[in-house]
Formats: structure tokens, sequence, C-alpha cells
């Protein structure tokens, strides 16, 4: 069975083909184009990259394509893409501008090019679909609650990858197993041993943080949108509900302008005034630029306020792990979030931590309670699982 995975951005595709013949997981070949103007082109020069390669001969070998799609109005989870789901989205592309249009539009061209073949949609508020209600819930009227005014959280292949990685690394693999099968139990899945308590970090472009209790979500920092939450890369994240009323009222803008400036004007961009990216903006803090050096910090201290969250929900934690792009990669901003917290019995090996760049890791000292992980997600292999596993559902 061979899946291939494409990942659609604004002006992007990429993309990993899987083969999970013979039980095994294999990857066969990935890639991608930047800067695309024609979607219908790269669909056509992705599938003549992947026959050069000798990974397939058509794409009649294609037994699915995955999707690792964002939000949709009233669905979740893993499901077939058809008109439904694809209006679905479309009623929430308010919410995710940059993610859903240039999805939808690459859904369909994908059907287009491939009729025969099924495509599969795993939306990222999948894994935090089974929290607890209190943790999904604002305290709005129970009207906006009808129209989709929850928390949705979004990561969720990433943070579910992080589950299974983390319960086998820690010998839990009653709870990895809990989490591979999370979606076909609907949650309900029972573990046989103690509880198993991970922090999970999802920390680059956007970043969130998730509480993982035996494999399982019961709370995420990103709530109703992808605006939410910790700082990101240049979209505001937290932020008080009459900031927006008053700054339009105050500085005589337009509410789509606002919106604008929150969402491509805001995060470690608008505190830092340099870049959007992590890297850029520490090299300018370490050369004595004040700005730069307080966008880390309030991106240092949003992702302590929400480890803390889920450290006091946990009662304590077993892991904490970081990953994605800036988790991966930047040792000091683990070193810093991770910072002077041995009462809680949370303490980093400097050497161990400054060493470790975009490979799997433990970083803790020998005397910490909590292990402290550096694990690089894999949400594109999520999304194969959880195709494979729905067509053999739909088979069975």
């Amino acid at each position: 069975m061979k899946i291939l995975v494409a990942n659609i951005g604004s002006t992007s595709l990429k993309w990993r083909l899987f083969d999970f013949a013979n039980n095994a997981e294999r990857l066969l070949h990935k890639g991608g184009f930047e800067r695309v103007t024609d979607y219908s082109k790269a669909i056509e020069d992705c599938l003549a990259e992947l026959k050069k390669a000798n990974a397939i001969a058509s794409e009649s070998e294609l037994s699915a394509v995955g999707f690792k799609t964002v939000i949709a109005k009233n669905v979740t989870g893993c499901v077939r893409l058809d008109e439904r789901v694809l209006q679905a989205m479309t009623d929430y592309n308010g919410l995710a501008p940059a993610h859903n249009p240039p999805y939808i539009t690459g859904i369909k061209l994908f059907a287009q090019r491939m009729p025969s073949v099924p495509l599969i949609a795993l939306f990222e508020t999948a894994f935090h679909q089974f929290a607890p209600e209190a943790s999904q819930r604002y305290a709005v009227p129970d009207s906006w609650l009808n129209i989709g005014v929850r928390r949705w959280g979004f990561h969720g292949a990433s943070h579910k990858f992080i589950a299974e990685r983390s319960a086998e690394l820690l010998c839990r693999l009653d709870v990895a197993e809990r989490a591979r099968q999370l979606y076909v139990n609907n949650g309900a899945a029972k573990i046989s041993g103690a509880p198993l308590r991970v922090i999970s970090c999802h920390l680059g472009g956007s970043s969130s943080v998730t509480g993982i209790l035996n494999g399982a979500s019961i709370g995420t920092s990103m709530g109703m949108s992808p605006q939410s939450g910790l700082p990101q890369n240049n979209r505001v994240g937290d932020l008080d509900a009459e900031a927006l009323p008053y700054a339009v009222k105050t500085l005589g803008l337009a509410v789509e302008e606002a919106q604008k400036q929150l969402s491509k004007q805001g995060g470690l961009l608008g505190v830092s005034g340099v870049s959007n990216d992590v890297r850029d903006i520490t090299d300018a803090a370490s050369k004595g630029n004040a700005n730069a050096k307080l966008a880390l910090d309030v991106f240092v201290a949003s992702a302590r306020h929400w480890i803390g969250s889920y450290f006091l929900q946990l009662n304590g934690a077993d892991a904490i792990v970081f990953t994605a792009g800036t988790g991966e990669n930047r040792a000091e901003l683990r070193a810093a979030i991770c910072a002077n917290l041995e009462n809680l019995g949370i303490k980093i090996d400097a050497e161990k931590n400054n060493s470790t760049r975009a490979t799997e890791a433990i970083i803790s000292a020998a005397d910490s309670a909590v292990k402290i992980f550096v694990i690089p997600t894999n949400e594109e292999l999520v999304v194969a699982r959880e195709a494979k596993r729905s067509l053999e559902t739909k088979t069975n």
C-alpha cells in the first residue's frame, strides 16, 4: 500500500510517499516545490518526480493521497474528502486564511488529476477532540458555542506523533499503542499501568504546547484559530478580547486592516521589529538589539506559562518534549524555557542540550526527575498511518 502525503502551502507543494507493504513503514520518496504559481503543473511535476525515482510507475499505484488539513466547520478526525468536507473547510476560511484556501484548491486539483484515488484528510484538530469539555470551552454564551466558538487546537499530527514516540522512549508500549489507536477507539481505550504524563512543545514558525495523559490530549495552548496561544512568527498569539475593538477605534483602523496587522505584523516580528525568523531575531539579540531580546523573552515566558499550566493539570510530568524547527534546533531557547525549575524536578544537562540539533536525544540531567527529550516530529507519517487505517476500516 503506497500513500502519498501532500503538504500544500500558499506558494508551495511538498510531499512524502510511504509504502506500508509487508507490515513495514518505508519512506520511498520526498520532495517539494517553492514559489508555486500553478498547482496543476506542480502536481504533474510531483508525479513526474515520483516516476523518475521509480517510486511509482503510475498514479494508479497510489492507494490514497493524504492531507494534513487544518480546520473545518463541524468536521474533525480522519475523513474522506468530498464536497461536504470541502464546504466545511470553506466555511472556516476566515479562521485559517493562510491554510484552508490553498488546501481546498490543491485538493480539488488532485481530485481532477486522479479521480479514482481516494483523498483523505487528517485534521489538525483531531488529536484534541477527546480533551475534557472544560479544556475545550470558552466562557461564552451557548449561542456562540453553537456556531463553533470553542478551543479547537492545532498541530494535532505532531502532538500525536510525540505522544506515541515519547511513550516508546519511556518504555510504555501500552500507552504508545493507545496513542496509535486513539481515533479507532474514540479516545476510550484503557491502559494497564500507571498514568503517563507528557508535555509536548511544538515550537516553530507556529507553536503550541499540549498536555498529554496516557497518549491523549488533555488540552492545548492554541484555541479557535492558529492566531492563538504562544506568539507565532508573525501572528499575535493570545490577545485580550477588548484589544481589537480598542485598537480599531483608537487607531482609526478598519477591522480587516487590524486583523491583517495581527496576522502579518504581529508575533515575534511585531515585538522584535527585525524578522519573523527566530534565527534572525537571535542574531540581532546577540548584537544588542533590545527589541529582539524582548521578543525571545516573550516567547520563552509564554512557553513556560503553558508548560506550567499542564504541569499542574497533570500533577507533574514524566517528560517534556521539544519538537519542530525551533524546538529541535535552538538549544538556547530550550535552556531558557527549562531554566531554574530544579524544585519541580526539571533539570537540563547543558552539555547534552548544546550538542543536540535536529536529532532524537535525551537532554535532561541524570538527576532530573522529569525526562527532557528532543524528538524530531513526523507529521506526514501520522497522516499516512491514519489514511491507511481509514482505508482498511472502509474495506473491512
